[in-house]
């Protein structure tokens, strides 16, 4: 069939093209009783492909790919194309504003009355739940906005004074924002009568300032419909701000490395006393990791990451337990305490290397495998079917005296695993001279140890590291969007 690659798919993604495609050709000729295109047939659409029906069902079997899945995207085109009906619009919107008991969160979905938004409207609107009860929202009594928007209660409503701040200040904030969105054209007037929404509001049961409650609600739907309509964010936008953001209530930061190039500070001496006393003096920076080495880890468990969080909360920790067997254990071990990162030993077998590195990125922290004594650390990754987040080129320190770095595997990595999204970090008697070649060649972390952590004056120590490029010298993310 022309258009249509006949032969077996490399992937799932790959199949489902091909079945898209055929599926509307298949649809394309033929009609129901009734006029209207009938839906495409794994018979028909093997026909289109130019394969046996029993080929299709291999296909389907071998990629995880349901039939139907396909049927429902092909018939979507077909309504659009040949009956001329335009796909419901299904929008959302978020926003949070404010501060303290008055603070407005508001969640809205915007879209047409025949389609999802409706049928959520009409469902809210006859399905009741104690303390939750959904209303329209209104400029005053007896007049409601248009599109017609239902409020709907985030936080139960207990007594008549929780009802008076949802029936007054917060169901007129939210009506008064949607009938000033169309008038100044955020809502399309052609859109009044066919769209709904449903509008979700937080109201503190502490909140009192009513005039605050108005001011919060109108700005935080006003702001959630601009965002529904433009359909933000943009993937750009999330991307950027993901690793950079920190949740207000929350109350501590999730540290992420993506921005380098970072300085690792390794607390090797097994003293906890000591360890903490380098983490006070570290001076505020985005640029710093606090590794967890080896010896001080044997010496009190992994327990002691949570030790030292307590000093650090906000701090990207990485915990060096040097995994030789059994990764997905000492991985969730470190997790479980808190750590960022964790490190395996690259002188594992790889099934352990694969193993480790796949719990990681399924917790969500990040792997990473120290190459120290690997004879060919690119082979060695070659090897691994799950790539680490973090390649450690590392010198031992009995290793130290009168060897080089290896800093020309930097390159090689680079260029060998090019498809690949990792960090490089170097180790091993790191001073500021060899950092500066280190970062020269393409390093993403420098580790540094008894340099800083022996150092009379930590701080000063550190800055030396912080200061060898210009982005280094950006110590703090001035630009870290939290709210807006």
């Amino acid at each position: 069939m022309s258009g249509i690659d006949t032969k077996k798919p490399k992937s799932r993604e790959d199949l489902l093209e091909i079945l898209l495609q055929a599926a509307k050709k298949d649809g394309e000729f033929k009609t129901s009783k009734k006029g209207k295109p009938s839906k495409p047939t794994i018979s028909g659409t093997a026909k289109s492909i130019g394969i046996h029906r029993d080929t299709l069902y291999t296909w389907l079997k071998e990629f995880n790919v349901d039939f139907k899945d396909v049927l429902t995207d092909s018939n979507m085109s077909f309504n659009k194309k040949i009956v001329g009906k335009i796909e419901s619009a299904y929008l959302i919107g978020e926003a949070l504003l404010g501060a303290g008991n008055e603070l407005a969160h508001v969640d809205l979905l915007i879209g047409d009355k025949d389609g999802p938004v409706g049928r959520a409207f009409a469902n809210g609107f006859s399905n009741l739940s104690a303390g939750h009860t959904p209303l329209l929202a209104v400029i005053r009594p007896n007049l409601p906005p248009k599109p017609h928007t239902l409020l709907v209660p985030k936080v139960t409503v207990k007594n008549m004074k929780d009802a008076g701040k949802i029936f007054g200040p917060a169901q007129a904030a939210v009506a008064k924002a949607v009938a000033d969105s169309v008038e100044e054209g955020i809502i399309p007037n052609d859109k009044v009568d066919e769209w709904v929404i449903v509008c979700s509001v937080f109201i503190h049961p502490q909140a009192s300032d009513y005039h605050r409650i108005y001011q919060n609600n109108y700005s935080a739907t006003k702001l959630a419909l601009k965002r529904a309509l433009k359909k933000y964010p943009s993937l750009e936008k999330m991307f950027y701000d993901k690793d950079r953001a920190k949740h207000p209530i929350m109350g501590f930061k999730v540290p992420r490395l993506w921005r380098p190039p970072y300085v690792q500070i390794s607390l090797d001496a097994p003293s906890l006393e000591n360890a903490k006393k380098v983490i006070s003096q570290i001076p505020g920076s985005d640029r710093i990791i606090i590794e967890v080495g080896t010896p001080l880890i044997k010496r009190y468990g992994a327990r002691v990451i949570g030790d030292l969080r307590k000093t650090a909360k906000d701090a990207f920790m990485i915990a060096d337990l040097k995994t030789l067997d059994v990764g997905k254990v000492e991985v969730d071990i470190a997790y479980e305490e808190t750590a960022d990162a964790v490190v395996a030993a690259g002188l594992a077998p790889p099934e352990t290397l694969d193993a480790f590195v796949y719990e990681a990125k399924r917790v969500g922290i990040y792997g990473a495998v120290d190459m120290l004594n690997v004879e060919d650390p690119i082979e060695k990754l070659r090897r691994m079917k799950n790539f680490p987040d973090i390649v450690i080129l590392h010198r031992g320190i009995d290793q130290e005296t009168g060897r080089t770095l290896g800093l020309d595997t930097i390159k090689k990595l680079r260029q060998t695993f090019d498809n690949k999204k990792f960090l490089i970090a170097v180790a091993g008697g790191i001073l500021p001279e060899t950092a500066k070649e280190a970062l020269r060649k393409g390093a993403d972390i420098i580790i540094v140890g008894r340099y800083v952590t022996q150092s009379k004056d930590t701080e000063r120590a550190i800055r030396e590291f912080l200061e060898l490029t210009p982005l280094m010298r950006q110590d703090i993310d001035h630009f870290r969007v939290h709210t807006e």
